[in-house]
């Protein structure tokens, strides 16, 4: 039965909203997985994402979006096409929100600590207070309350729910003491006052989300730039050999589309008619664009250069490479970290654990206590609300990142989240892509060798190289920019060997070596030889040549970076053991190897076998960390514990890595590891002091004392020791700048 179920089953995913806390997360998947029908679910609170199975015929997303909006939160439903730009206003719009509401509470707030701490006797003390934490708690506060009740209606409990009890508390308590200063001046009792507690507990609540929200960033960025490379409109050659341009949505298979020079191919298809080159980096990660003719694949996202030409589509929508390349960064974004679930299960218990102490305590007081139970019973459970108050915990982790992420920034290393903070630490294997990560990515003359030093053949070769639309023409080129431009006659590309031209009646040739061999052109041993080594080293050799004679030989490569080598051997020391993948060929994956001192490499790899890569080492139990620069690592990168992005590479790399190197430099990436060690031993700290501040303090205001020396905690201290526990969380955070 359980098979068939399988069988017929939907796996989707979707954005959650409104989730406030880690403790939201717990309570929005079970409630999704109670619904009719759903096999299974799990919601990332780290990028707001619901993954859910279930099946078409029992139930649908719309009913699983009625439930959740029966508890407070709400699926975002919306077309694939516009869901991201939806995500990112309700993002955009939520965050400048929460900054004004932050801005306030701590505006208002001030003047109520300072009175409450230091003026508690002034004239018209008590009503001044109540007048500016009022609308702090009751309009600052309010989505706490709101958020509150409807988790109450469920019989469910999140951190609203202990920031509204605690704060409301606090809140009605004060109104009552104030108004009401003889209920207890006649039971020989000081009538105190605690808005400044209800007040900073709001006002510190909201800084902590603030920096929480600041941190977490903008998950969605990059599906949508992966959506961005697919054309919104394309040119259909009808039966009857019109053009007709229409929406990418309404091309279906076998119809045939033209392509024309610069523009992005919009689906997967086969090429009919003309010639191009196409920039297929996206896919292979490899700079040189390829040549496609008559009967040769071509893929969605990829970039047409100079030629124009028609194609066949094959494969529409959902089912281009591109799309599945969209598919498999969503899938691998929205699976939950293992350590996402801690968090969840410490988030799901801690709440009602605080609520179940303040009941005891109240209820402990009322039985110990006589005459005063009620009046210690109701202090010391408003006590134990509001120590426990979660900022600290809140702060813990927001403020170690944010502190550093800006000392990653100054030091060129971008980190987007705790995730891979928490895990860079403990990587012991490394994938690294070729292009564009150990090498610059663009192919460049690194070596020349020419018969004679006349200038006129340098601006021969320049002249003839600037007409051919061959992408290592432009190496050339650019090689000899100084050159004089000269005018040419005859020009001819010819297919898979150069170009040919002439100049003041004499013929030539600039190409590979059998260009040369068939038109009968010698060649001098010298150049030979240089070719020869270029060639062991894995380098592309240009001929340029007269009709008689050979007249220069060029080498042209991808050259590794400076520091390429001297990254590798540091990371070798730190116990890591590193990989290079590429989609070049085998003999420049073994020479590049050679050259940077790594063991391991694998050569002619698709995005996808980088990805089932990244999948076979976690099989063996590594903490794979992976870095890239393409768009073709996007899937690796997201498959990966760590992704590291180079900086100059693709902007869909950088948005789905968690670290990006600015400066494409590798020797960052063993810095970017210190600075985790560093960062994460600070978030242990700030929890450890968190959960100490609460297993001691909770007690302490419970009455824990009393028997002994008589002592029962203030809730007023309360709240400044509720506030001292966020501020010594955030300076300890900010001590992790000053170390090195």
């Amino acid at each position: 039965m359980a098979t068939n179920n399988k069988q017929t089953a939907v796996k989707e995913s979707f954005p959650v909203l409104n989730m406030t806390c880690a403790g939201c997360a717990v309570s929005s998947e079970s409630t999704v997985k109670a619904v009719p029908g759903v096999l299974d679910a799990a919601v990332n609170f780290a990028n707001g994402t619901l993954t859910v199975e279930y099946q078409p015929e029992t139930t649908s997303p719309m009913t699983m979006q009625k439930a959740l909006q029966a508890i407070g939160y709400d699926l975002l439903l919306e077309d694939e096409s516009t869901q991201q730009e939806t995500l990112e206003a309700i993002h955009e719009k939520k965050y400048k929100t929460l900054k004004d509401k932050t801005l306030w509470a701590i505006i208002l707030s001030l003047p109520v600590v300072v009175i409450g701490m230091f003026f508690m006797d002034m004239p018209y003390g008590n009503e001044i207070m109540w007048l500016f934490s009022t609308p702090v708690v009751l309009w600052l506060g309010r989505d706490f309350f709101i958020n509150a009740w409807k988790q109450a209606k469920h019989r469910s409990a999140n951190m609203d729910t202990l920031v509204a009890m605690s704060t409301g508390i606090a809140y009605i308590f004060s109104v009552f003491n104030m108004l009401y200063p003889d209920f207890w001046h006649s039971r020989g009792l000081e009538a105190h006052v605690y808005f400044e507690a209800a007040a900073v507990i709001i006002a510190f609540i909201l800084l902590g989300k603030l920096l929480e929200e600041r941190a977490k960033g903008n998950t969605s960025t990059a599906i949508k730039k992966l959506m961005g490379l697919q054309p919104k409109n394309v040119v259909v050659i009808l039966p009857d050999g019109t053009e007709k341009e229409m929406a990418i949505e309404d091309v279906h298979v076998d119809d045939v589309i033209l392509v024309k020079p610069g523009e992005k191919i919009a689906v997967d298809g086969i090429v009919t008619s003309g010639n191009s080159y196409v920039d297929e980096s996206m896919l292979s990660g490899e700079p040189i664009p390829v040549q496609k003719q008559e009967n040769e694949k071509v893929f969605a996202g990829t970039i047409n250069q100079k030629g124009s030409f028609q194609f066949k589509a094959t494969k529409v929508g959902k089912e281009t490479m591109l799309a599945q390349i969209i598919k498999m960064v969503q899938d691998a974004q929205g699976s939950k970290a293992p350590v996402q679930k801690l968090v969840d299960k410490i988030a799901g218990i801690f709440v009602p654990i605080v609520m179940a102490i303040a009941l005891l305590t109240f209820i402990l007081w009322l039985v110990l206590d006589g005459n005063e139970g009620l009046v210690h019973g109701l202090l010391a459970a408003v006590t134990v609300l509001v120590i426990a108050c979660p900022c600290a915990l809140g702060l813990a982790t927001p403020t170690a990142i944010m502190v550093g992420v800006g000392k990653g920034a100054e030091r060129g290393i971008l980190i987007k989240d705790a995730e891979s903070l928490e895990l860079a630490q403990k990587v012991d294997a490394i994938i690294l892509d070729k292009t564009g990560t150990i090498t610059e990515g663009k192919p460049e003359v690194t070596d020349a060798h020419w018969l004679r030093d006349g200038g006129i053949d340098k601006n021969i070769l320049f002249s003839l190289e600037k007409q051919s639309e061959h992408p290592l023409a432009d190496a050339v080129v650019k090689h000899l920019e100084n050159s004089q431009t000269l005018s040419l006659s005859s020009f001819e590309s010819i297919t898979g060997k150069g170009a040919k031209a002439t100049y003041e009646d004499e013929n030539y040739y600039a190409g590979n070596k059998k260009l040369l061999t068939e038109n009968g052109i010698q060649i001098s041993p010298k150049l030979q030889q240089h070719a020869d080594t270029w060639s062991t080293q894995s380098k592309t050799v240009i001929w340029f040549a007269n009709r008689t004679e050979a007249l220069a030989v060029l080498a042209i490569s991808d050259r590794i970076k400076d520091t390429s080598a001297e990254a590798i051997q540091q990371l070798q020391e730190m116990g890591i053991e590193l990989y290079m993948l590429t989609g070049d060929n085998e003999a420049t994956a073994k020479a590049i190897a050679a050259q940077i001192g790594i063991a391991h490499y694998k050569a002619e790899m698709l995005p996808q076998h980088k990805a089932d890569f990244v999948k076979e080492l976690h099989q063996r139990g590594k903490v794979v960390a992976m870095v890239g620069d393409g768009i073709n690592d996007s899937t690796a990168l997201a498959t990966a514990d760590v992704s590291i992005a180079m900086g100059k590479g693709s902007d869909i790399a950088i948005d789905v890595a968690k670290m990006t190197i600015i400066s494409s430099d590798l020797k960052k990436i063993p810095e970017a590891i210190k600075l985790s060690k560093q960062t994460v031993a600070t978030i242990k700290q700030n929890l450890f002091w968190a959960f100490i501040y609460n297993l001691i303090g909770i007690p302490i205001a419970a009455g824990i004392l009393y028997p002994i020396n008589g002592f029962l905690l203030n809730p007023m201290i309360a709240g400044a020791a509720m506030a001292l526990s966020s501020v010594s969380v955030v300076s300890n955070s900010l001590r992790l700048k000053w170390k090195k």
